[in-house]
């Protein structure tokens, strides 16, 4: 993503695969190499593919039809949850020989089209270091006029949990909020933002590894009607154990898990608030919690108190 720029000045590549969880950056990307293509009449120089009509086929057919107003045909490629065998050689084989009036864009959010990494132009949409995250806030609130505290910057990338999607989606409301103050403090990052559900876990946890009863409850108690609740407690202190005791790097990790590697850094720093013992016991707790939901013997709404309650004297 951070040399997509540079790349693009060079020249177009025949396909652009875009992979990661930020949606800001898929965006990002996409309206980099729109531009690059200079896209004249849109509905009829961008043809658009969703899991609804989708085919290999209907795709390949597509990138043959050469531009109207436009320096190239654009083809995007969006929210394909299947890709069968036959469609993988298809398309491998295309891209041996793409068009050259045609870019493909594929916005892979659910990483069908990973075989085809090497064959095409990558571009990494997963989140930012915060560095460079929290430059492209800086600059976002420059741009009208803003300055943002770094102390306000750090609150806003934790509780939006560093999606500048989401970031992107508080900006206007931070911005407009005090027309005639010039500066967005960590204060009103505090009174406006809505914190990311998964963060409000992060905080939850960390409360917990501190012993920290009171701080536990209260946000416990401020989430407890919250959707799907115990699964993401769940997820994140399997997550916990298997940092503590798998010897892999971030990367593979988060490979094995399933989960995106911004995850699995920033649990890593939650882990040297437990023991590898305590950890090994929440693990249990888990299972014994999930065997009683499932057997009749607990209700899910009372398993959360019960769970956080028992970690608290681990």
């Amino acid at each position: 993503m951070k040399t997509l720029k540079t790349r693009l000045k060079n020249g177009l590549d025949g396909c652009y695969l875009l992979e990661g969880e930020d949606l800001y950056l898929y965006d990002r990307a996409f309206s980099m190499i729109k531009k690059a293509c200079n896209i004249g009449l849109e509905d009829f120089d961008i043809i658009k593919f969703d899991d609804e009509n989708f085919s290999m086929q209907a795709l390949l057919s597509a990138v043959e039809v050469m531009p109207m107003a436009s320096d190239y045909k654009l083809v995007v490629v969006k929210n394909v949850a299947k890709v069968g065998e036959n469609d993988k050689k298809l398309l491998l084989d295309y891209l041996k020989n793409p068009a050259e009036t045609t870019v493909i864009v594929i916005f892979d959010y659910f990483n069908r089209f990973e075989f085809i990494k090497n064959d095409c132009a990558f571009v990494d949409c997963r989140r930012f270091d915060k560095f460079t995250a929290s430059a492209v806030i800086v600059n976002e609130f420059a741009k009208r006029g803003k300055q943002i505290s770094a102390e306000a910057v750090d609150m806003l990338l934790d509780y939006c949990n560093g999606y500048l999607s989401r970031v992107n989606n508080e900006i206007d409301k931070l911005c407009y909020y005090d027309l005639n103050e010039s500066l967005v403090t960590k204060k009103l990052v505090e009174e406006l933002v809505t914190k990311d559900s998964e963060y409000v876990v992060f905080e939850l946890t960390d409360a917990l590894g501190k012993k920290n009863a009171d701080k536990a409850l209260t946000i416990l108690n401020q989430m407890s009607k919250e959707q799907g609740l115990l699964g993401l407690i769940t997820s994140h202190f399997r997550r916990l154990f298997f940092i503590s005791t798998a010897d892999m790097d971030d990367k593979n990790l988060a490979s094995l898990l399933g989960v995106k590697e911004f995850a699995i850094s920033k649990q890593r720093q939650q882990v040297k608030n437990f023991s590898k013992m305590q950890l090994k016991k929440i693990y249990a707790l888990l299972e014994q919690v999930d065997y009683a939901i499932k057997s009749g013997a607990m209700l899910q709404e009372n398993a959360v108190y019960y769970l956080i309650l028992s970690i608290l004297y681990i």
